[in-house]
């Protein structure tokens, strides 16, 4: 199962000891993780495995929480589907630790983003702005139009603008895996991944095809 929780603990760099070269790296303490449910095509209408992660004390648990998780499973903080082909390849309360994972595989890391707040246009998508002479005093970072004159006379849906940033689920594809330490369930991939240092991210296999000199695990 190319699937597996963790928390990501923050950036450092690898170096190469043959060529001197230094990799930055974000580590994820990844795992192990417990299969809590299976779902079936035939009963559910779909394959997909349930994984739990992080133990945690029961009583920080909802009685439904605690009620949905079998009896051989642990009290688990978190719960995620993962879908698969092949659903009855896995069996409630089977173990999932970083060596699923190999050096050199690349991976897609999937986190919720740094919430910003609320941001102005510039900063949101990236604006270039006014003018910042010709008289213009109070214009420099604003957006500027972005709807037609009378016809239709409004703002269309959708426009770029000002508004909430960040906090949105967010996935990075083909990230190298640099190291991968199951005695200390670490795992380490080239570059950075969404979210913020102790938030929770997935990794999974690549599902894209990587393109060599293309890729951001290169």
């Amino acid at each position: 199962m190319k699937h597996i929780l963790g928390r990501k603990v923050g950036m450092t760099q690898l170096f190469d000891a043959e060529t001197g070269r230094s990799t930055p790296v974000t580590v994820i303490q990844a795992g192990p993780c417990r299969v809590t449910a299976i779902k079936t095509r035939q009963v559910h209408g779909y394959d997909a495995v349930q994984l739990g992660f992080e133990e945690v004390d029961a009583r920080r648990l909802t009685k439904g929480e605690r009620g949905h998780l079998p009896p051989e499973v642990p009290p688990l903080r978190f719960l995620r589907e993962v879908p698969l082909d092949e659903a009855e390849a896995s069996a409630v309360g089977d173990t999932v630790e970083v060596d699923v994972f190999s050096v050199n595989e690349h991976v897609d890391v999937t986190g919720v983003s740094k919430g910003k707040g609320f941001a102005g246009a510039v900063k949101r998508y990236g604006f270039a702005g006014g003018p910042k002479t010709h008289g213009q005093s109070d214009r420099h970072r604003a957006p500027g139009s972005r709807g037609a004159g009378t016809t239709p006379g409004r703002t269309f849906k959708g426009a770029r603008g000002p508004g909430h940033m960040g906090h949105e689920r967010t996935t990075v594809l083909n990230l190298r895996v640099a190291l991968v330490d199951a005695e200390r369930h670490l795992l380490a991939v080239r570059g950075a991944v969404p979210g913020p240092t102790d938030g929770l991210v997935m990794v999974r296999a690549a599902v894209k095809k990587v393109q060599a000199g293309r890729n951001r695990g290169k």
